[in-house]
């Protein structure tokens, strides 16, 4: 497959926008004076948002090496979780993922085969393609219906990837508003495009608030066509993770609940789930449909994760001794790990591994059922928060209730209080371990954890400080969490300088 995008690297992704062709990736042809995208109508631009969806799931095209690890949304979520507190990489293996997990690519700015390059390129790749479309939204043609599911999307992936940025390249929203975060593009860039600097969090923030609003004003109503396309329901569960790292928890309640009113899924059964692989499950909400002569072999989720395949193998996947250990004797996830090998996870496997197929599931309604819990908790309706977390965890524990009350939350992730919020996102963590990006979570709770080999952890992922000794904690109000910028912005954005503009590279 050849490479997606064209032009340098440099200003961010002034790429060209993509269009999905059999088993080719081509540009959608532009104004050679406007550089407005020449979309004939609604229908027509579906197939370059199409390709922009597929970019999401496809390998090699967003660093120049370690394609392994990068291919696209499940890869970024994968490298969260191994950065976090309870997903355990028994071994370095082959070392994909290893240098995330060990926080050990800060330093690698300079390259443009490694974590920082990946992700920068990537998302803003996403948002030259989604203003692209963006820019169509009064002069295309076609069904008003149709017109709004392609903007509303292209508004929605727009969010999405600035939400993303703010994630990996600033400290989490709330006490740090007013620190430096992402340049802000909103309309198509060119070659000749001056680069931005680095608006604020909030800024940044404000343009992810603005776009959510208008995508979900676009699409509400409109049936979702495929589970990759981001749709009404699926906006809103982004909204909800937005308003958790807002501390906005109205806001969060309500879009967690208009997502489950509105997706057509249904918390399953752990049966009904067997290997996470397929997006005809009745919970997913949002992912892709893998099909064999489009699946990245080695360069994929379930390559990393299921034991049948050398990389995973040979870099075993756990869950921690003390998450494990919360999960109740009747708990049918259970079955999703195995404590006779070192906890070794069965939750995630190739539906066919012979092919190489197995879906990316990147969104379940249970995530959203959570999203509630913890949203109606912190606004003190404890009986709303208990509703939602049984409506997961009825499918999951015959046996399961809890009387737990409060918001309190220890200093450490695993320092119990004993309170209703912490059993909901405890219970949280056990559903979507492996899944959602388990650092997200850690640093908008703003909770340390500590990693000791007693939880399984090898080590050369125990985080230690310069003399050797285990850190205390890992505190998440420093820049460890914070990725380096790529040395390539730097080199072709005359309005940011590494001096001024670059993320610390140490930990402090």
């Amino acid at each position: 497959m050849k490479k997606i995008f064209k032009y340098s690297f440099g200003l961010l992704g002034m790429m060209a926008l993509a269009a999905c062709s059999g088993d080719k990736l081509e540009t959608q042809p532009t104004d050679s004076v406007s550089g407005t995208t020449l979309f004939s109508d609604a229908k027509a631009a579906m197939v370059p948002l199409n390709g922009l969806y597929r970019s999401m799931y496809t390998s090699g095209w967003s660093t120049t090496g370690n394609t392994h690890q990068c291919f696209g949304v499940s890869a970024y979520c994968l490298a969260s979780e191994v950065m976090g507190d309870d997903f355990v990489m028994g071994a370095q293996g082959s070392g994909w993922f290893w240098f995330d997990a060990a926080y050990n690519v800060k330093a690698r700015f300079t390259s443009s085969a490694w974590r920082s390059y990946d992700l920068w390129y990537a998302f803003y790749t996403w948002i030259a393609n989604a203003n692209y479309v963006i820019a169509a939204e009064e002069t295309m043609g076609g069904a008003t219906e149709d017109v709004n599911y392609v903007i509303g999307q292209a508004y929605a992936v727009r969010a999405y990837s600035y939400f993303q940025l703010a994630q990996w390249f600033a400290r989490t929203y709330k006490g740090h508003e007013s620190e430096p975060c992402a340049p802000i593009y909103n309309e198509p860039t060119f070659k000749t495009t001056t680069g931005q600097p680095r608006a604020t969090v909030a800024d940044v923030y404000k343009q992810i608030d603005s776009d959510l609003e208008k995508a979900l004003t676009l699409l509400k109503g409109i049936p979702q066509q495929d589970k990759t396309h981001m749709a009404y329901a699926v906006t809103c569960g982004i909204a909800s993770r937005v308003a958790l790292v807002e501390e906005n928890w109205s806001k969060a309640l309500e879009m967690a609940k208009e997502a489950i009113d509105n997706s057509g899924c249904s918390v399953q059964p752990v049966a009904a789930i067997t290997g996470m692989n397929s997006v005809g499950y009745g919970d997913v909400m949002w992912g892709a449909k893998i099909k064999s002569d489009q699946a990245g072999m080695y360069a994929s989720f379930f390559a990393h994760m299921d034991p049948a395949v050398t990389y995973a193998a040979r870099a075993p996947k756990q869950i921690t001794t003390w998450l494990y250990n919360q999960i109740g004797e009747n708990d049918a996830r259970r079955a999703w790990w195995d404590p006779n090998q070192n906890y070794l996870q069965k939750k995630f496997s190739f539906s066919n591994v012979s092919t190489w197929e197995g879906d990316y599931v990147w969104m379940r309604v249970e995530e959203m059922y959570f999203n509630a819990a913890e949203a109606a908790c912190r606004l003190g309706d404890e009986a709303t928060a208990k509703n939602y977390l049984m409506a997961v965890m009825s499918q999951r524990d015959p046996n399961y209730n809890t009387e737990k009350t409060g918001t309190a939350l220890g200093k450490l992730t695993t320092d119990e209080t004993g309170s209703l919020l912490e059993e909901i996102l405890i219970q949280k963590r056990i559903e979507l371990w492996g899944e959602f990006g388990r650092t997200f979570d850690i640093r908008r709770l703003k909770q340390g954890f500590q990693r000791t080999s007693d939880q399984g952890w090898p080590d050369g992922l125990l985080l230690k400080d310069k003399s050797g000794a285990l850190r205390p904690t890992a505190n998440p109000e420093n820049y460890m969490w914070v990725l380096t910028i790529p040395q390539a912005e730097f080199d072709g954005n005359i309005n940011m300088t590494v001096d001024k503009d670059q993320n610390p590279a140490g930990d402090e």
